[in-house]
């Protein structure tokens, strides 16, 4: 299968589809023939690549996804793993808003500390450089 059209089938970009070539997570292209510089995709290419897209949907890194491709390789993916690879992710995942959350308070208690004059930015805990 050709580039543009794996592309279309599954609305990633050229340069996306050959990053994941580099990277090891679809099967390399072979060129057609030495006359042109046309490579064919094998037809595994398709569904790796929707697999692919599917993960990074829920947020998964190109490293967590070769994890998965992995398991799929070796004919060892289970609900059970794959599940528990998902559970970890959920964790990280909450683990990331509790830090979010408490930046955004930081940032609005700075806010509500500030004295909002122009005059006194010294006096600004948004950029005062404490120690």
């Amino acid at each position: 299968m050709l580039i543009g059209l794996l592309s279309r089938k599954t609305g990633l970009s050229r340069d996306t589809i050959r990053y994941y070539e580099k990277r090891g997570l679809i099967p390399p292209a072979l060129k057609e023939n030495q006359f042109n510089s046309y490579k064919n995709y094998p037809d595994e290419s398709l569904e790796r690549l929707l697999v692919i897209k599917k993960l990074k949907g829920f947020g998964l890194t190109l490293n967590e996804i070769a994890d998965f491709l992995e398991l799929l390789e070796l004919n060892s993916a289970s609900c059970e793993n794959v599940s528990e690879k998902m559970t970890r992710k959920v964790r990280l995942i909450d683990d990331k808003i509790k830090e979010l959350e408490a930046m955004k308070n930081l940032i609005i208690q700075s806010l509500n500390a500030c004295p909002r004059q122009e005059s006194e930015t010294d006096n600004c805990p948004l950029i005062a450089a404490e120690i």
